[in-house]
């Protein structure tokens, strides 16, 4: 039976832009993805969400928009991560390295999918558009997509 981990993954957005972090060790380390991680015991999914973007780039969030739901599956592990994925506009503080993450702002014209999961270019046009969706992706290895799904929905906003 496959165990779920719930995790959150935050994109910063203004006028064009969006601030993403190049992941300097961990899971995912080399790419550049948004900022998130795991949600702790006794917190909610919106509280990790905003705990994780203020420790990986120094921003805090006011408000963040639920954009996004994927259930993500690895070929040689059972535990299906559960991935609550949040934008906002609405942040103060300014932006700072971390021991985890290297924030550089990108024009959403320039996103670099070739140094991202390769499931991002699937499901961003979703995000970039405002449009909530759902989805599945099973993987082989970090790289090969063996399966997914993906559909626009409506998710209740925090």
């Amino acid at each position: 039976m496959s165990k779920k981990k719930i995790l959150t993954l935050v994109f910063v957005r203004e006028a064009g832009k969006i601030l993403l972090g190049f992941k300097k060790r961990g899971f995912g380390a080399g790419l550049w993805n948004g900022f998130g991680g795991k949600v702790e015991e006794g917190e909610t999914i919106l509280q990790g969400a905003k705990r994780e973007l203020l420790e990986e780039c120094g921003l805090k969030a006011h408000s963040l928009k639920s954009v996004g739901l994927i259930n993500f599956e690895f070929e040689s592990d059972p535990t299906i991560l559960e991935v609550h994925i949040f934008q906002t506009s609405d942040f103060s503080g300014l932006v700072a390295e971390s021991e985890e993450m290297r924030p550089r702002w990108y024009s959403e014209e320039s996103i670099p999918f070739s140094q991202m999961w390769p499931d991002d270019r699937l499901w961003f046009p979703y995000m970039l558009k405002d449009r909530q969706f759902e989805g599945y992706f099973l993987f082989k290895g970090m790289d090969i997509i063996l399966n997914h799904w993906l559909k626009e929905v409506n998710l209740l906003n925090s």
